[in-house]
């Protein structure tokens, strides 16, 4: 199935700036494993040692959180949307 990755500012570096790109996979674990082929050095960005994904990055599968499906082993269907979004730290003092 061909889904779409929205790639966040940062990352885009590795894709050659690209904003989104279109992978085929059956999978959000095999999504990432096409990014990293295509994309040496993605992977490590999402993936922890543990094979999880990391806790400052969030997945998003057509605007749901995929820790709330299934995590990576979450199906993909044609059309879907992936979409990474790092997690932002901050905010103000009273």
């Amino acid at each position: 199935m061909s889904v779409v990755v929205r790639i966040p500012t940062p990352l885009r570096r590795i894709t050659n700036g690209q904003g989104e790109v279109q992978v085929q996979a059956s999978s959000i674990k095999e999504a990432i494993e096409k990014l990293e082929e295509s994309y040496p050095g993605f992977k490590e960005r999402l993936i922890d040692e543990q094979g999880e994904v990391r806790k400052f990055v969030n997945l998003y599968l057509n605007d749901e959180d995929i820790r709330f499906l299934k995590g990576l082993d979450t199906e993909l269907k044609e059309g879907d949307v992936l979409s990474i979004v790092p997690a932002i730290a901050g905010g103000c003092e009273f």
